[in-house]
């Protein structure tokens, strides 16, 4: 069998080439203009992002289009211009009329200074407003996450809404000592100022946050700031209990709808955790009136108003349970105060049918003109299309089922002009526009593509369908299958009978949809085959799919991957000799059982952040009722797990499996991983160097679950590609 063994200069040759495509994150169309002939056009702003290597950061650039259209069809499209790097902008967003724009931005601070935080306000030709918002030091740190943070726009364009953390007391020890700083006393007294004066013993108090990538979060407070007047006020009326975030404008400008996540009796992890109890409220900017407009016993997210005013749609989940469901469509009437469900979880997928909701977020801007229709991207089984939906009768319609196979996702929707992104294994993030035809002639859609990338060459790649042979039939949810994506190598010395390189994913309730991954990609061009695993539990197969692993990890995930392994290496030209594991989180967590209950199988792992033993990662983690839920036993915050339960726990993890493992581990940890603490990989390092199996740890500072920091991730690629190659010969 012929073998690769590129150098490390030619692996980093390929990671810098493949790592420079950029992705495509937001796209904003503005105001229709008319020519002096009459045809209408816009612009159309799009952000990218890339890694720059030399920098060792992501960077963030834009670039601008034209789109000539008559309404019913895109007449013309082009760029309009090259791009240009944007530098230190937290938020940005276009106001309603497209007339001004505003701009979150961070301003290193001069000398000793701290980072400043400015709000700015600019029209077509210049920056009309730049506001120091440190200095008025009304709150903390505004909010540029996509969790809790936002900025809206007033409907008249004269206020701003945004996040930020509340504002806490200064703090010193009992003992300190210090002259009260000009101009914060009293005029009268010659002492400090009520509001100013430190408190004593409250240097060291503890606040809590919100986990994972949110650690900065504890206390979010909303904030309104008037243009014209330069002030800036924090809302008031909102219960103590509930923390705020992703809030707009209610129609009239009468106050805020915002979404509020219940804080007690303390903060879980809410990152990736769609399961929050959390609910829609209203604040009225006069009385401070806080009101209700959802139920309080479900978790809520995303709430999007019509173009008219007149009704919010929102996505609900379950509280507690999987941390990702099959989500419900729920809409809000403004003036009837009528709540109706638009879309139902689906239990199971009909072949072509509507999959149902698995995404993170709706659209910032999903409605069609008629605020009737909206727009989103949903994973379909392996991969993700774009559907519309009428939400006067729950009907919905493929917008990509006629167009090429792979991973879409809506970007925006404006005057039924429609932005979309589309990748596949092979070809990386493009852009695309579209007219959205009118209702019924959906499916008629015709996708124009603006900004191209040019296909990855030497990577095929399909998907398989595997049905569980019947003794691993899920008791209550029989007749379930499942999907795997395999990437295979069509040119190299290895091409013919490539090594293979088998990923799980993390979550459980995640999936791999057919888009561009740059780690399964660049480990296709060095020549292996890669078989990405949705395993039964993953997303977009319907709810009773999610529903059927909690209770059975750690044997029915396992036994799936392990089912498509064989599978594969029967029926495709693959070395069964030279096959590995990759995996992180809960693929970490695979991974690692795999190696111990298949240890003839594989002869290779890479685990980044495994989940090694659940009974000990239940008291540190950021999410302790994922420890519960998928071991299969119920969550109570005040409940203590009893010996049964930590027996049940360590039972289902691979630690348990860890006196048969045969093959050298390679482990990737996050210092700052809050999710799965690196204390998991220590411990499986540990167990692995007592038992004389060869196993290497590279530990990344400044890095959090998912190791996404440009210097950990394409160290982390040349150290698991260089692993691979070495054990895998």
């Amino acid at each position: 069998v012929p073998q690769v063994q590129p150098r490390a200069e030619e692996l980093s040759e390929l990671y810098r080439e493949l790592s420079q495509h950029p992705g495509l994150s937001a796209a904003c169309l503005g105001p229709d203009l008319t020519t002096q002939y009459g045809g209408k056009y816009c612009s159309l702003y799009t952000e990218w992002s890339q890694r720059d290597l030399a920098r060792a950061e992501n960077i963030k650039f834009c670039r601008q289009y034209l789109i000539f259209h008559d309404g019913a069809s895109i007449v013309y499209s082009g760029p309009a211009g090259t791009c240009s790097e944007i530098k230190d902008e937290l938020l940005s967003r276009e106001s309603p009329s497209g007339t001004l724009k505003a701009v979150l931005r961070k301003v290193p601070g001069k000398g000793l200074e701290k980072e400043k935080q400015f709000l700015e306000v600019w029209d077509q030709n210049r920056k009309v407003k730049s506001i120091d918002l440190t200095a008025l030091d009304k709150h903390g740190s505004v909010y540029d996450d996509d969790q809790f943070g936002c900025l809206a726009w007033s409907h008249s364009e004269t206020h701003l809404l945004y996040v930020a953390e509340k504002k806490r007391p200064k703090a010193e020890s009992f003992f300190e000592s210090k002259a009260p700083e000009l101009g914060t006393s009293d005029e009268d007294t010659g002492h400090p100022k009520k509001e100013d004066a430190p408190v004593k013993g409250e240097k060291f108090v503890y606040y809590e946050d919100w986990g994972e990538t949110l650690s900065t979060r504890s206390v979010p407070v909303l904030c309104v700031l008037d243009i014209e007047g330069n002030s800036i006020s924090v809302l008031e009326g909102i219960p103590e209990h509930l923390s705020p975030g992703q809030a707009f404008w209610s129609p009239e400008d009468t106050g805020v709808v915002f979404v509020g996540w219940w804080h007690e009796p303390f903060r879980l992890g809410l990152r990736h955790c769609t399961n929050r109890r959390s609910a829609l409220f209203y604040v009225d900017l006069t009385g401070g009136r806080c009101e209700l407009l959802s139920e309080d016993t479900r978790a809520v997210w995303s709430p999007r108003l019509s173009p008219d005013g007149c009704r919010i749609v929102y996505l609900e989940n379950n509280v507690l349970g999987p941390h990702q469901q099959c989500s419900r469509l729920r809409m809000y009437d403004w003036y009837t105060k009528h709540t109706s469900t638009v879309l139902e979880a689906v239990p199971r997928q009909a072949h072509g049918a509507f999959p149902g909701i698995y995404c993170g977020a709706l659209p910032g801007m999903c409605w069609a003109a008629d605020s009737r229709r909206i727009l989103l991207d949903t994973a379909q089984r392996s991969q993700q299309d774009v559907f519309v939906v009428d939400t006067a009768t729950g009907t919905t319609t493929s917008l990509t089922a006629d167009a090429p196979q792979g991973s879409w996702s809506v970007l925006t929707i404006d005057r039924d002009l429609l932005v979309a992104r589309f990748s596949t294994p092979s070809c990386p993030h493009t852009l695309k526009v579209a007219v959205l035809p009118a209702a019924g002639h959906e499916a008629q859609t015709q996708w124009i593509c603006l900004q191209d990338a040019p296909p990855i060459p030497g990577i095929t790649w399909g998907i398989r369908t595997l049905q569980p042979p019947p003794e691993q039939e899920h008791l209550q949810y029989g007749g379930l299958d499942f999907d795997a994506i395999l990437m295979r190598p069509s040119e190299g010395p290895t091409a013919q009978k490539p090594p293979l390189v088998v990923m799980p994913h993390g979550g459980p309730h995640s999936v791999f949809t057919a888009g561009w991954m740059l780690y399964p990609a660049a480990l296709c061009r060095v020549g292996f085959a890669v078989l990405l695993v949705n395993y039964r539990g993953s997303l977009g197969f319907g709810q009773d799919n999610v529903a059927s692993l909690p209770g059975n990890v750690g044997t029915q995930d396992v036994c799936d991957v392990q089912l498509c392994v064989e599978r594969v290496l029967q029926e495709e030209m693959l070395d069964a000799s030279r096959v590995a594991l990759v995996g992180g989180s809960h693929g970490g967590f695979l991974a690692c059982h795999l190696i111990g209950q298949f240890p003839d199988t594989y002869h290779a792992c890479v685990v980044r952040n495994p989940v090694v033993n659940i009974a000990s990662m239940v008291a540190t983690t950021d999410i302790p009722d994922w420890c519960l839920t998928e071991t299969g036993l119920p969550y109570k915050p005040d409940a203590l797990p009893d010996p049964a339960q930590w027996t049940e726990m360590l039972h289902k993890s691979p630690m348990r499996y860890v006196d048969q493992v045969r093959a050298p581990v390679l482990l990737m940890l996050g210092e700052d991983d809050r999710r799965v603490p690196p204390k998991q990989g220590l411990e499986y390092y540990r167990a692995l160097k007592a038992r004389g199996v060869p196993t290497r740890l590279l530990w990344y500072p400044g890095n959090n679950h998912a190791l996404a920091g440009v210097e950990a991730e394409a160290d982390g690629f040349m150290n698991m590609a260089l692993w691979l190659l070495k054990h895998l010969q």
